[in-house]
């Protein structure tokens, strides 16, 4: 009798629950914002990558409201067949407007623009030179190429200089891959470094500005302009899920680099269009981000509150951040799901991060334009008090 081909399914997941690794999704109702309805009850928001607030802005679904009435649900193809529509050319010259560059073109998520412009730009005779906390669409689009990757130490130039003279004289082509916002940290890639180098050595850049866009630099185009990159030739990737509060990813760079991946992205080429709804909400919030920089300043504003409140509690461990993006460490796993437990019960709802997402357990707290000074309070007393119960448990 022969074994059943499927047996070690179950023994994996209960590998993964005694890891405290297990995930399930939690289902929210209503509209997104800074306040949600999870388990029955309202809870402040603090897991949302909606950092503008512009998910519920109405602007927006009205947007993809008359979009769906004009054009209907889908796309219906690729782009190259039936998938076109003027929207989707509006919303890629307001892309290439905001990042200051000759063109861009939109992908239908932001991992398909991350797998199909690695596996286009280099191959088998390539190097990829990637930071080691960088997105698993970063890893899985290097993977994907076939070329030599080579991970440097985060955010070390050193490193990174140390690997290039190393290998890079054996290949072909060479691409240098980082987060500009590290999704997990929140800390920034060192870019200014990371272009000299790479003038350096020859190397093409690939910077992830998914968690930047809208949020970073004076008119909100991301880490490039925050770092006055602006105008350097780079390839610039990113979504529209986060702060553009819609769906859908992008590639911003020299119009031969966009007219190349037309031609050669399989992610691009072989997937339906991004729908008309959501390329239209995208396309009304690039315009909102332009028209409307003080939502950028609130951001930004209740970052730095949360952080001044947050020193105020030396047992409350930030990881160094320079983004929407605070993490508290926790010892373990185990510690960080009771710590998400409890704020949930204090109405709080922020996430636990795991291995092997990350190599250290954290409480993830996304900061948004929508909070509240009442709701940065509430998280921090809800934090203080978790940590004293935490530290009478020890003595």
């Amino acid at each position: 009798m022969l074994s059943d081909p499927y047996a070690w399914l179950e023994q994996s997941l209960a590998t993964i629950h005694q890891a405290d690794w297990y995930r399930s999704v939690q289902t929210l109702h209503g509209r997104s914002g800074a306040i949600v309805q999870l388990d029955g009850r309202e809870v402040i928001n603090f897991a949302s990558n909606d950092y503008l607030g512009l998910t519920g802005d109405e602007r927006l679904i009205q947007a993809a409201i008359a979009a769906t009435k004009e054009y209907g649900t889908g796309s219906t193809g690729s782009r190259l067949l039936t998938g076109h529509r003027q929207l989707h050319q509006q919303l890629e010259r307001a892309i290439a407007s905001l990042k200051q560059t000759e063109d861009a073109l939109v992908f239908s998520s932001g991992y398909l623009a991350n797998i199909g412009t690695i596996a286009a730009l280099v191959g088998k005779r390539d190097l990829i030179l990637a930071d080691q906390y960088n997105h698993s669409s970063l890893k899985n689009g290097a993977i994907l190429s076939g070329s030599v990757i080579v991970n440097y130490a985060h955010s070390d130039i050193e490193d990174l200089k140390i690997q290039l003279t190393q290998h890079r004289q054996h290949h072909r082509r060479c691409l240098i891959v980082t987060d500009s916002v590290f999704s997990m940290d929140g800390d920034l890639c060192p870019l200014p470094e990371i272009v000299a180098i790479a003038e350096h050595f020859s190397c093409m850049v690939l910077v992830d500005e998914a968690h930047a866009t809208g949020v970073l630099g004076a008119n909100g185009a991301g880490c490039v302009e925050h770092f006055g990159c602006t105008g350097q030739t780079l390839i610039q990737v990113g979504t529209l899920s986060k702060a553009l509060g819609s769906l859908g990813g992008y590639v911003a760079g020299s119009s031969v680099l966009i007219d190349f991946l037309r031609n050669r992205a399989p992610s691009w080429i072989y997937t339906t269009g991004l729908s008309p709804a959501d390329t239209a909400a995208a396309l009304e919030a690039v315009q909102i981000v332009q028209q409307e920089p003080e939502r950028r300043a609130k951001v930004n504003n209740n970052v730095d509150t949360l952080k001044h409140l947050m020193q105020r509690l030396p047992q409350l461990k930030l990881l160094p951040s320079e983004s929407p993006i605070l993490c508290v460490k926790q010892a373990s796993a185990t510690d960080a799901l009771t710590t998400g437990e409890k704020l949930k019960a204090a109405g709080i709802f922020a996430p636990a991060i795991r291995p092997p997402t990350v190599p250290t357990s954290r409480i993830r707290i996304s900061v948004m334009a929508t909070h509240e000074l009442s709701h940065l309070h509430q998280l921090v007393l809800a934090l203080e008090a978790i940590a004293q119960h935490k530290s009478r448990l020890y003595f």
